[in-house]
């Protein structure tokens, strides 16, 4: 998908040997149908990512059914570690996308390995539950999901995530007035379930189509300094009363990674899960093993 945008070079990069080589070419011979004349790469060698403008981190075990997030803190901390020092060793500008689960924690993981700034490591989370959020919205209330905005913050698990009600809306009318508060209440209960409703019906995986989606957006916004306005983990230090913790919060994403962080004026419900999401975010960061 990244690669069909044609407007970026690719590379693919994974310690299976064959396994980034083979993909990174079946997705170039796709290129004559799709119509991009941009590279793809695959590769075992970190040398071939040199001077990336943005490296996206998926490494890391996903989850497997009756599994949570957090289950993968251990093993996923020290694939990080590793993959972040490399990355940020041949591409020492780069913005990081954090994609490894448990998200929220591993943010905290590849700001320490990396030791960039704050701007520069950025969480995909609030992406992908939003997208399902508008989605879910979208079947319930039979509009268009173009015409949806509404927004997940707070953390990316399912105790954390907040499906945000109270600025929700279809084509500018707020959701309250579409739905009733049982119908509301299921939206922000499948929401937070989104991740754990694919992984149950897969059986053997976990979602990747919609999270890719989530994740180019980012991309775009970043290297076309589109600056956007989206809600994506960041290091957040007194908004909301979250204090140095990887939060999702609304960010303008440009040229450089993330150039503000707003806080609109949200439910003192929404308020207090924001605040939980941080304190949730810091208690796994201490129970993570240091490398």
């Amino acid at each position: 998908m990244m690669a069909a945008r044609g407007y970026a070079d690719v590379v693919l990069i994974d310690i299976v040997e064959g396994l980034p080589q083979g993909k990174g070419l079946d997705i170039a011979e796709s290129a004559p149908w799709t119509g991009f004349s941009t590279t793809v790469t695959g590769t075992n060698d970190w040398v071939d990512t040199a001077g990336s403008d943005v490296v996206v981190i998926t490494s890391g075990v996903a989850r497997r059914p009756g599994m949570t997030r957090e289950d993968l803190l251990g093993t996923n901390a020290g694939i990080v570690r590793a993959v972040v020092g490399n990355a940020a060793k041949h591409s020492p500008n780069a913005v990081l996308i954090i994609f490894a689960n448990p998200m929220d924690a591993m943010c905290h993981v590849a700001l320490a390995a990396s030791g960039f700034p704050k701007e520069r490591v950025i969480g995909q989370g609030g992406m992908l539950d939003s997208a399902r959020y508008r989605a879910f919205i979208s079947m319930e209330t039979g509009a268009s999901v173009k015409d949806v905005c509404a927004w997940v913050l707070g953390g990316h698990t399912e105790a954390t995530m907040v499906p945000i009600v109270s600025n929700a809306t279809v084509g500018g009318v707020p959701l309250t007035q579409l739905l009733n508060t049982r119908k509301v209440d299921a939206l922000v209960a499948r929401t937070k379930r989104g991740g754990a409703e694919i992984v149950d019906l897969l059986k053997t995986g976990s979602a990747f189509i919609a999270p890719a989606a989530a994740t180019i957006e980012m991309v775009d916004a970043i290297l076309l300094d589109e600056r956007r306005i989206l809600p994506c983990a960041t290091l957040l230090n007194g908004p909301w009363g979250v204090r140095n913790g990887y939060v999702g919060a609304p960010v303008l994403l440009g040229e450089g990674g993330i150039q503000k962080v707003y806080t609109p004026p949200l439910s003192d419900d929404e308020v207090a899960g924001i605040k939980e999401a941080g304190k949730a975010v810091r208690e796994l960061v201490a129970a993570t093993p240091k490398g």
